[in-house]
Formats: C-alpha cells, structure tokens, sequence
C-alpha cells in the first residue's frame, strides 16, 4: 500500500512532464495526421488520469497508509499520511478533474495549445494529491509551493498581456502568502513536540507558556499567509484577475480546487498542529471572523456590480471561500463540519458555474452578462444546469448548498461567541440575498429575454462549428449534468458525505 501512495502521486507527476518536456503531440504528428494526433493525446491524457485517480482513491480508501519520502534532517521528514481530511478532499479534487477532463477534449481542441494545457493539468492533479495526503507542514509546505508554479501556466494559457499580468499577480500574491506560513512554520518547530499532523494540536504546553503572545501573532501571521491562496481580504486581488483570464476549464479547476488548497493548509494549521483551546477566545479568533465576514460581504457586492460574466463568478468565488473560512473560525465542530461541506458543495457549483461560462464563450463568445438574455431558448439545456447551480450557490433546498449554509448559520447561533454568533447569520443571509441578485436574473433573461434575439443578429463563436448543428458537444454538456445530479443528490442525502 505504501508504494500504491507514491504512485498516486507519481503517476499523473510524471504523465505531466512527459507531455511538457518530451514534445509528445509533436511524436504524435510524425506518426499520423492531424486527427491521429488528437485521438492518440486524447488517449493518453484519459488513461492517465482515470488511472490516477483510481489509484488515489484506492489509496485513500485502503485503510491508514504512510510513507517517507526522504528526510531533510533527522527529525524533519517529508512523508505522505492518509487520513481523514486526505480521504475528503481527494475525493472532491477527483471527481471535478474527472469533470473538467472530459470537457476540455472540444474546448481545449479549440483553443489550442492542448499539449502544453493537459501536461499541467495532469501535474496539478499529481502534486494536489501530494498536497493533501501531507503528513506534516514541512510536506504540506512543499507541495502549496508547487501548487502554485505548476497552475500558474494554466492562467497564462492564451498568452496575452491581460493573462500575462493576472499570472504575475497570481505568482506574487501566493508566494507572498507561502513565505507567511514558512514564518510561522519556523516558530512552530520551536513551541512544538512535533510538525505531524494530529487532531487536537501538537503543541508543547511546557515549551509555549510564557510566550503566548508571540505564538498568537505567529499564527495570525500564517492565517493571513494561507488566506491568501483562499481570496480573504485584504489579499484578493489575484483571484478576480485570474480567473477571468484563464480558460474556462482552468477557471474551474482554480475556483472548485485549488483556491481550496488555503483552506486545507488552515485546517491543518489550526486543528492539527496548533489545537482550538489555544485560539479560542483570543484576538487572532476574533480578528479572523471580522475579516472572513467582511470578504463575504464584499465578494457578494464587488459580484453583483460586476458585468463580466467570469469576472462576476471570480468575486463570487471570493465570497463563497470565506463562508468557508468563517465556519473553521467559530472553532466548533457543528461549524466545522458546515465548512466541510461547503467546501464540497462550493466546489461542485462552482465548476458548474465556470464550464457553463465556457459554453456560453465555446458557442458565441460571448464573456458580458447582458449577452446571455434569450440563451435559454436556444441552450435549454445547459441554462436549466446553470439555473440548479445558481440556486444551490445561494442556499435554496434540496441543493447541497442549503445543506452547508444551514450548518454554518446553526454553528455561528449554537457558538455563544459574543455579536458573531447573531452577526455571522446575518451577514450569510445578506450574501444570500446578493447572490440571487447576480446570478438568477441571467436565468430570468435567458429564458425570458423580453424581446427576441434572433440568431443570425449574434455574433457567432468559431467554436459553433464543432457542435455540428447540436446544442452542445456531448463531452462538454456530460459533465454539468453529472455535476448538477451531483448538486442534488447531496443536498437530499447529506448524510453520505458525513459518514
């Protein structure tokens, strides 16, 4: 089992690679033509992943697993641990790579430079299943690194000077973020018995009394440091200004995923290493609520007055990451597991939301909200996935969305923490309210535009031409309606992702 772990995370590493660094699609055009090349890459990247994820899966399904990879001192290893916050988020990072897979074969075949796009997107899939299965923070530290060297290419894809702006802010923003939490993962190596990761804390009563204070300002330090990657104000500004740049399918895999990757590095900060009794009732708590409420409150209004549609959804994603962050700040479990599973319920929709945005751009070109009115008619389909993932973004039954927005609000009134236990439901309420206001009028116009758009006055994407006269390509309009199911059937058996 233990060398079923590496591989895990070896395989879709190394598939990656090969297809950046041994110029495999040129391979493939001396072998065949145009369409050979296509079928034999298509080929290559499916078997890769699918077999990637069989084995991550397996490997986090197995039973406890663990492996040392190398050490870089004595007591300092970098090694790989199964449990359950690995198990969790591996299977939510799987099922959208799955998802966002299977839709880039007719949207990256348009856009172009499919072999550079697929060999980071199996690389980021191999160092996330790093990442997550981290057995301590020097681990976890390595591989947030990678996260973000090998996903900024992705938001540089198309190469112009808006994208190559967006991947600098990315680039600087993140590894500003990172240098935050390696301060703090210094001191800690100092105050505790251990950098493993272990529910509770590991801190060392003994070595921390009498330099409380100093510890705290450590650990607010690395919560601003990882917020970073998650978009919590003031550090946000990378998020809007990638996602809306990158393709549609990596704007998906940055807001369902990767944004995430900031969260599993509190999560494991604040629950594994530095324990809930240390923080709770402290300045550092109290000071991450304010700023996780008010990022909720400003994505939700920097969203609604946003007329890109990407754009729009970016700040949304800049919200909806905070509901996150303001569950793990209450420090209760019921909060905690609201968290949890806004995590997997934002994750599902927002890629939704994203692919969605990429068939509206794929079909017409069309990248401004006032362009979609009339879509509905034309594109039933896909505006009735994109009407569910609008309701379960805001919370409405039996979506999974309500399911995590109920836990939280239940957290923050069950909490007893003086103003933020009446002030966080009201505030998750107002985002609500803000974010029927920006999404479900593009439903409304799309299905009643008010006056009718004929088609021939559209301005007609290229792309048009793949679909052969269909609403949608099959493999681009597959994965919204799994992900839609999906949407469902979580928000009627919640029980199944708690177990």
């Amino acid at each position: 089992m233990q060398g079923l772990l590496l591989i895990s995370i070896g395989l879709p590493a190394v598939a990656g690679i090969l297809l950046l660094v041994l110029a495999f699609s040129e391979h493939l055009r001396a072998v065949g033509g145009t369409g050979v090349k296509h079928m034999r890459l298509y080929l290559f990247v499916s078997v890769m992943l699918v077999a990637s994820v069989l084995l991550a899966t397996t490997a986090a399904w197995t039973g406890d697993n663990s492996v040392v990879l190398f050490r870089l001192i004595e007591s300092i290893p970098v090694y790989f641990r199964v449990d359950e916050v690995g198990r969790f988020f591996i299977t939510i990072v799987s099922v959208i790579w799955l998802a966002v897979g299977l839709y880039s074969v007719p949207y990256m075949k348009h856009e172009g430079g499919e072999k550079r796009y697929y060999g980071f997107f199996l690389l980021s899939y191999g160092v996330l299943t790093g990442f997550v299965y981290a057995g301590n923070l020097i681990t976890m530290y390595l591989f947030y690194e990678l996260i973000t060297l090998v996903s900024m290419p992705l938001v540089l894809h198309n190469g112009t000077r808006e994208a190559v702006t967006a991947a600098r802010k990315y680039l600087f923003y993140s590894l500003c973020g990172a240098y935050g939490g390696l301060f703090g993962i210094f001191f800690l190596y100092r105050y505790c018995g251990s950098l493993d990761f272990m529910m509770g804390g590991t801190l060392d009563a003994a070595a921390v009394r009498g330099h409380e204070g100093i510890l705290l300002m450590v650990v607010f330090v690395m919560l601003m440091g990882f917020g970073v990657k998650a978009g919590m104000l003031p550090f946000h500004a990378w998020l809007p200004a990638a996602h809306s740049v990158a393709p549609s399918p990596a704007s998906a895999m940055l807001s369902a995923v990767i944004v995430k990757a900031g969260v599993i590095a509190i999560v494991r900060v604040v629950f594994y290493v530095i324990g809930t009794d240390f923080l709770r009732g402290t300045w550092v708590q109290y000071l991450w609520m304010t700023l996780a409420l008010l990022t909720v409150f400003m994505g939700s209004m920097l969203a609604y007055r946003e007329r890109g549609f990407k754009k729009r959804l970016a700040y949304s994603t800049v919200s909806q990451v905070s509901y996150i962050l303001y569950g793990l700040s209450l420090l209760t479990s019921e909060a905690m597991a609201g968290a949890l599973f806004h995590v997997a319920a934002h994750g599902l929709i927002k890629c939704g939301l994203f692919l969605t945005a990429g068939v509206f751009l794929y079909r017409f070109g069309y990248t401004r909200v006032e362009e979609l009115e009339g879509l509905g008619k034309e594109m039933p389909k896909v505006m009735w996935c994109y009407t569910l993932f609008a309701l379960g973004l805001v919370g409405i039954p039996p979506t999974c969305g309500f399911i995590s927005k109920w836990y939280l609000a239940q957290g923050s009134l069950h909490s007893e923490i003086p103003v933020f236990s009446w002030l966080g439901p009201v505030v998750l309420l107002v985002s609500a309210l803000l974010t029927a206001g920006y999404l479900l009028p593009i439903t409304i116009k799309g299905f009643f535009p008010g006056e009718e758009k004929s088609r021939e006055n559209r301005k007609v994407h290229s792309g048009e031409e793949v679909c052969q006269g269909k609403e949608i390509a099959s493999s681009m309009l597959i994965p919204l309606l799994v992900l839609a199911v999906l949407v469902l059937v979580l928000g009627i058996f919640p029980i199944t992702l708690f177990k």
